[in-house]
């Protein structure tokens, strides 16, 4: 591996400060080389947030810097080690395909890592091949692009490169790297990691680097680690609030896929529901639905409290008053979010002020769409425009008794009609990325090499609130021949 000598108009400004933390939390190495690298798709928007230059990316030295072919300069790879509770049962863990090149401050100061996912084994693979095949990679780019147009935190994806060389899953699958750019890729994993395996000075250094990295403004008569814990569990109730309120499917939220910085991560077998139903499931591996639609909120709050139990020791000195500490913040989450899920869907109704009954006019709506099978993004993208036809669900007779109590409610507030339809049309995606085209765009690209497929998609998907002409296409659900949708992880 030798250091590329690319040009200075590239942008590269890395700083490493993960890399100043105790040896525990990470092995340095470099990426695996590949044989023939392709750029197959680059966000040039983001690369020049980041202060890159996407002409010099797009060159052979700056696809080879994409690949893991060279590094660039003042990069210093290396490999997360955490740990993690999968489906509730506690494992070592770590980056086994993933490398983190350090983190790039950007022309306005803020600080960014960049890793390379799929670049080649680590101290952490445990048995993995440590590469990617190129679809899992493709809907990670699809999936976190649509999720930032959407308004949700996210990690983001900077470039999909194809290596040249096949990996061994079910059957042979095209290779690939993904350049994934994240806030930072700390998790209440990370934590874990340190608690379980790490002295208490190397918890405390962890935890003082994530204050400094994410919560700076933490006050010096504060209780800062009771602070950090605090601040994610805020960031954390948002976040879920947000997913719930767009259908939006994790599918494996184990506490090392909960990122401490409040961003989606990690699209494994991800997906975003039709039909309203809160027992969804699309993952092929979560046959018991540990991680259904209606679970994620009691999901977070589980993985929360296995946060704060590796904070017990910097909380206070006297475990038992550390405890108590730990359950109080931990008690406010389900307030939290339910406070901003509630407050999300007033807003998908167009309401600007609360009254005691909105919860149970919601409920109502729910319960209706589940009785029905009502598609969730389609019945809210109606409700907004005033066309309430072509859905079973409005000719019934709890749609219409439903409708009225919905006016009614409506005409008590003082805001006028036409701000309770812009509220609703900036609450309400007409398009989200459906499951049958996404997995279009991906059969596209890695059965016949097309990617204009997943080009127009994306670019309808980058103005899901939009509600162009152009959008309808992508609009509508599956067809019902197409049976249940299942996706994996892509390991």
């Amino acid at each position: 591996m030798t250091k590329s000598k690319e040009k200075v108009e590239t942008g590269w400004n890395f700083d490493n400060s993960y890399a100043r933390l105790p040896q525990l939390f990470f092995s340095d190495l470099p990426p695996t080389p590949v044989s023939s690298p392709k750029l197959v798709i680059l966000n040039s928007r983001l690369a020049a947030t980041l202060g890159l230059n996407s002409e010099e990316l797009q060159s052979a030295e700056g696809v080879e810097i994409l690949a893991g072919n060279q590094l660039p300069e003042g990069a210093s790879p290396l490999a997360q080690a955490y740990g993690g509770h999968q489906f509730g049962h506690f494992n070592m863990l770590g980056d086994g395909r993933a490398l983190l090149l350090g983190e790039q401050i950007t022309p306005q100061g803020e600080r960014y890592d960049i890793q390379l996912k799929g670049s080649g084994r680590t101290p952490y693979s445990r048995g993995g091949d440590g590469r990617a095949a190129l679809g899992p990679m493709l809907r990670e780019y699809i999936i976190s692009g649509a999720m930032q147009a959407l308004g949700i935190p996210t990690t983001r994806s900077l470039a999909v490169v194809t290596t040249g060389e096949p990996v061994l899953r079910e059957t042979k699958l095209p290779g690939a790297v993904l350049t994934r750019i994240a806030s930072s890729h700390l998790r209440v994993g990370t934590f874990q990691y340190a608690a379980q395996w790490g002295t208490t000075n190397d918890l405390q250094a962890l935890a003082d680097y994530t204050i400094e990295r994410h919560f700076s403004d933490v006050k010096a008569d504060m209780n800062r680690y009771l602070f950090l814990l605090q601040e994610v569990i805020k960031k954390q109730a948002e976040l879920i609030a947000k997913w719930q309120l767009v259908g939006f499917i994790h599918g494996v939220m184990n506490t090392d896929n909960m990122a401490i910085g409040g961003e989606t991560i990690d699209y494994g077998p991800c997906a975003f529901m039709d039909a309203y139903d809160p027992a969804t499931v699309f993952s092929s591996i979560d046959t018991r639905g540990r991680y259904a639609y209606g679970n994620q909120p009691y999901i977070a709050g589980w993985n929360l409290a296995r946060f704060a139990e590796t904070l017990l020791p910097l909380l206070h000195e006297n475990q038992e008053q550390a405890i108590e500490i730990a359950q109080g913040a931990i008690s406010e989450f389900g307030d939290l979010y339910h406070g901003h899920w509630l407050a999300g869907m007033r807003a998908k109704l167009g309401l600007f002020n609360e009254e005691k009954e909105d919860e149970t006019l919601i409920k109502n709506l729910l319960d209706a769409m589940y009785k029905h099978g009502a598609d969730y993004t389609n019945t809210f993208r109606a409700l907004t425009g005033g066309k309430l036809e072509g859905n079973v669900l409005f000719d019934t007779p709890e749609f219409t008794q439903w409708y009225e109590q919905w006016q009614e409610r409506l005409s008590r507030q003082k805001e006028s009609t036409e701000s309770s339809q812009e509220l609703m049309r900036t609450s309400n995606p007409a398009l989200i990325p459906r499951n049958h085209r996404v997995e279009e765009a991906l059969k596209a690209a890695v059965e016949d090499g097309d990617y204009s497929v997943m080009e127009r998609f994306l670019d309808v998907l980058s103005q899901p609130y939009a509600d162009s002409p152009e959008q309808e296409a992508y609009s509508a659900p599956p067809d019902p021949s197409c049976g249940p949708y299942r996706t994996f992880c892509g390991t």
